[in-house]
């Protein structure tokens, strides 16, 4: 009985004791915060305004407000010693992200829409890239992607509709712009929206992606499409190493119709006047199978595991182009076969990111001859079919490669790699300094580019270019930014057939431009 007794008051007493503990931290518990639920929808946008200055504009007033591609191409822009064109743009980019709770995240439909206009330019009219001048009320907004991502079982996601199509193994709304552009085939051939669907592996050492592209659809009834079919897979073989193998293919029976505006699309277009690609000499009827195979080597992406990271790829380009006889037959008019090539080299010297310097060179076969040989042994990029689909923006120079500070005008000496067909070889230098870690940096660099084949009554040098860029982190994602560039041109500008129809070189190029960006979450 005293047993019992004395084991109920030790119970009673442990009990006590244990509810003088729990009483407060339940009574906590009340008064906190519940955690936010997951939301369903997220917004998020990019918004971008700059002032710029510079002596390359466009002499035709039909196209001040939005121009692309080569300088002193079709697209009539040129220098000037006596006037500096200035002017202020703006961008915004919102992004819409729904993922139901129903679905349990196994769906995601992502849309996103692009603004632009430069201030002062129209009002009350409709039409993209317009839209900042007194009264506005401009019908300006753009259509990015309206995308859906199913995922059906663990690490496959299915991808369709309007989306990005880039020429990375990475799932392109899953990682960071910075990776797409300096590792992978860095936007180099494919680097811009499509409507498609792409399937997509992602395990733990190893991804992979099959995907079907329809750029022009033209009439439906009949067999005049542009289509393309991809092929990626990358692996991790080694600590910090990763190749890929890709292959792709693009059956063009569109014959020139669709394309941006009045310009047309394909091998014959007038696009590739302004692109800087070739234009195959062929007439108003073809048909063309083009394919790329290529590889991928990736050493310490991220620079996680040491201050060395490098990225280098070789891609071969292949195909035929036939053309229609008297007899209103098909023939074989031209092969197919030029390669590009790209090596990335960046080391980390201090404490962060912005301590870095990186090295960039770039070579592409280039054709003497045109299709006098009825072969073309230059490369093709997406520039054939879109503008702008090549988006190798990441080496560095401003002028004579293309940057990706632009609202409107993304021009420069060499928009497009392969140059008009004549290849080049160029090389980038930059050095980049974080005087105050992740506040304030600073970078100088230093580009230069030759083409492979001298255009008739030319040379070999495109030109040598300096630039500087200053930017300011006041807050996370805000960034003000002071640029500036100037390109020193070549001998390659002697010759009419690039420099705009004139017999003497053009005057060299410069820029300054100031920019404000945010990206709000």
């Amino acid at each position: 009985m005293k047993k019992g007794l004395f084991l109920t008051i030790v119970l009673f007493s442990v009990y006590r004791v244990m509810a003088q503990v729990q009483a407060p931290t339940l009574r906590e518990l009340d008064r906190a915060i519940p955690k936010k639920a997951d939301r369903e929808l997220q917004v998020f946008a990019l918004f971008y305004n700059q002032y710029v200055a510079g002596n390359y504009f466009p002499t035709n007033d039909f196209l001040r407000g939005q121009i692309f591609g080569r300088l002193f191409g079709q697209n009539t822009t040129n220098t000037s010693k006596e006037l500096t064109a200035k002017y202020f743009e703006q961008r915004l980019l919102p992004f819409l992200i729904y993922s139901p709770k129903l679905l349990n995240g196994k769906a995601i439909l992502r849309t996103s829409f692009e603004i632009d206009y430069t201030w002062g330019d129209v009002a009350y009219g409709v039409g993209g890239n317009f839209g900042g001048a007194l009264s506005a009320d401009q019908v300006n907004i753009q259509t990015q992607n309206i995308q859906l991502e199913v995922l059906p079982f663990k690490k496959w996601s299915v991808l369709f509709g309007l989306q990005r199509m880039f020429d990375h193994p990475g799932n392109a709304y899953r990682t960071l712009f910075d990776q797409l552009t300096n590792t992978g085939y860095r936007l180099f051939y494919w680097g811009t929206d499509a409507s498609g669907i792409n399937v997509r592996y992602d395990g733990d050492f190893e991804r992979m992606k099959v995907g079907f592209w329809q750029f022009y659809e033209n009439n439906p009834q009949e067999d005049d499409d542009v289509q393309r079919f991809e092929w990626m897979y990358e692996r991790e073989v080694a600590r910090l190493w990763r190749v890929a193998l890709s292959a792709d293919y693009v059956r063009d029976r569109g014959n020139g119709e669709g394309g941006p505006s009045i310009l047309g699309q394909g091998l014959n277009s007038v696009l590739n006047d302004y692109n800087g690609t070739y234009r195959f000499p062929l007439g108003s009827g073809y048909r063309a199978d083009i394919g790329w195979v290529g590889t991928i080597v990736n050493y310490n992406a991220d620079h996680a595991m040491g201050p060395w990271t490098f990225n280098g790829f070789f891609n071969y380009n292949f195909g035929r182009v036939d053309t229609i006889s008297p007899a209103q037959t098909f023939h074989r008019r031209a092969s197919i076969g030029g390669f590009g090539s790209n090596i990335r080299l960046a080391y980390k010297y201090g404490q962060t990111l912005g301590d870095i310097i990186h090295l960039d060179a770039v070579y592409t076969s280039g054709d003497a001859n045109s299709l006098s040989d009825n072969k073309y042994s230059g490369i093709l990029t997406g520039n054939t079919w879109g503008s702008p689909v090549s988006l190798y923006i990441s080496h560095g120079a401003y002028i004579l490669f293309p940057h990706g500070n632009v609202v409107n005008r993304f021009v420069a000496a060499v928009t497009d790699p392969s140059n008009l067909g004549f290849g080049v070889t160029g090389m980038v230098l930059n050095v980049h300094r974080d005087f105050v870690p992740h506040k304030l940096n600073g970078k100088i660099g230093a580009a230069t580019a030759v083409s492979n084949v001298a255009p008739s009554g030319g040379g070999f040098l495109i030109g040598n270019e300096m630039n500087f860029r200053l930017q300011y982190t006041p807050q996370v994602f805000m960034n003000i930014e002071l640029h500036g560039a100037y390109l020193w041109l070549g001998d390659f500008y002697n010759s009419s057939l690039v420099n705009g129809g004139v017999n003497t070189r053009p005057v060299n190029p410069w820029t300054v431009f100031l920019v404000y960006r945010w990206l709000m979450f």
